[in-house]
């Protein structure tokens, strides 16, 4: 005897919520166990947030396999600005390979890490690097899962190699249309000699990589079972788009988090969302520096963990939490 419309839509309902119950509740209990793993100092911020004093390498290497859904970051992309000697002098206002430049048109410049001068040696340790980061999150996160990493034009194709040259599938970039002040200077002790030069292109876009671990048969299956492998809508009419209009961090934000590679909530908060196609799983943010990423995953509902080997930075992350998940991006 064929079942009857109703009776279909009945057994259809029926059996969704069997499979999105029993990843809600997986899900739910890898959570537990994640946001425990270790013995490094942490900070539960909150039911659905834990930050944890670590380095990324370390921590990706204690995590089981296929324990996180989705990675969004802004990673230390010339690593070397983030090693002890060259912290320190940007702490101290001066010297090392950040450089700390001059007010333009009555703006302070915030200062900016000088990726033209890497040398053959310091690219080969980026290379290494990012290779280790992506091999250990290809290991960490379940099939389907997508990373966004934040980058700049300089070095973007070669981070973006390393993470598909470890297994990853690349997506795509997203690309944040932000009017910074990065290039666009003439040569430097010589301004007013080469007035009309400029020693780079003034900085209007940042790529974001977007990357995708690989998953065997049909997307509606690996969405079923792992909750990953596609992008959450904006809305029944809109689809997330690779393309987002988002100025600068200024403002109340950086007097939250006083961090010196601060992105900005408004845009945060929607490359977060589109991050877990159902709305549920795990975050991780290897580099999680002022706790942007994590503030983001709590104003959308998201669980995340995030991991920063610098301990005043994890401080910074800790006291802005509360603040930066709850802030008005609308005002």
């Amino acid at each position: 005897m064929t079942a009857r419309p109703q009776e279909k839509q009945t057994k259809r309902k029926s059996n969704q919520n069997s499979w999105k119950s029993n990843l809600e509740e997986s899900i739910s209990s890898t959570w537990e166990d994640i946001r425990e793993i270790g013995d490094q100092r942490r900070s539960h911020l909150s039911n659905r947030t834990t930050y944890v004093l670590d380095d990324a390498i370390h921590f990706l290497s204690e995590l089981p396999p296929n324990s996180i859904h989705a990675v969004v970051t802004d990673p230390p992309y010339g690593v070397i600005e983030y090693e002890d000697k060259h912290h320190q002098k940007l702490r101290s206002g001066r010297g090392g390979v950040w450089r700390i430049p001059p007010s333009f048109d009555g703006v302070k410049r915030s200062p900016l890490p000088r990726f033209t001068v890497l040398s053959e040696d310091e690219l080969n340790r980026l290379s290494s690097f990012f290779s280790a980061l992506a091999y250990g999150l290809h290991r960490a996160l379940v099939p389907g899962g997508h990373v966004f990493m934040a980058a700049n034009p300089l070095l973007s194709s070669m981070v973006f190699h390393a993470f598909q040259t470890a297994g990853f599938e690349k997506r795509g970039e997203v690309i944040r249309l932000v009017q910074t002040l990065r290039g666009g200077d003439r040569p430097k002790g010589a301004e007013k000699e080469f007035s009309d030069v400029s020693m780079m292109a003034r900085s209007c876009w940042e790529p974001w990589g977007m990357f995708r671990k690989p998953f065997s048969g049909p997307a509606s299956t690996n969405l079923r079972t792992w909750g990953t492998g596609g992008l959450r809508r904006i809305s029944d009419t809109e689809p997330f788009k690779d393309v987002i209009l988002c100025s600068p961090t200024r403002g109340r934000e950086r007097e939250i988090a006083p961090h010196p590679s601060l992105k900005p909530q408004r845009f945060l908060r929607q490359v977060v969302r589109a991050a877990l196609p159902l709305g549920i799983g795990i975050i991780y943010d290897p580099f999680a520096g002022s706790g942007s990423t994590l503030a983001a995953a709590e104003a959308v509902g998201y669980r995340a963990i995030g991991t920063d080997r610098d301990a005043q930075y994890f401080g910074i992350g800790t006291k802005a939490f509360s603040s930066l998940s709850t802030l008005d991006i609308n005002k």
